[in-house]
């Protein structure tokens, strides 16, 4: 699993690449977390266009930057999700925190 951040113009994207499991998104929460308590960006995108696969862990970390997001007053997006991972995610009421896209298939 690796992530790749990237900021500019009051957004902090996230680029995720491999699997998501609980030891890996323990270790994605600080680095996260880091660049949003030092950025402070009105938006978080969190891009899973690159994840192969993503166990009960994902909707964790996803829940976790949401509250943080809220806490200093910004939003949160959530893209390229898989259909059975956007699937899951709405099932756990994602859609409702922020704004969930598929990715999009060509």
């Amino acid at each position: 699993m690796s992530a790749k951040l990237e900021y500019g113009g009051g957004v902090v994207r996230v680029r995720f690449s491999g699997e998501i499991d609980h030891h890996a998104a323990s270790l994605l929460r600080a680095s996260i977390d880091s660049a949003i308590a030092q950025k402070r960006p009105k938006t978080l995108i969190l891009d899973f266009g690159a994840v192969s696969f993503m166990d009960s862990s994902g909707i964790g970390l996803v829940m976790g930057r949401y509250k943080l997001m809220q806490a200093i007053g910004g939003a949160i997006r959530v893209e390229n999700l898989s259909p059975g991972a956007y699937k899951v995610m709405r099932l756990a009421g994602l859609d409702r925190l922020g704004e969930l896209k598929q990715k999009e298939v060509s």
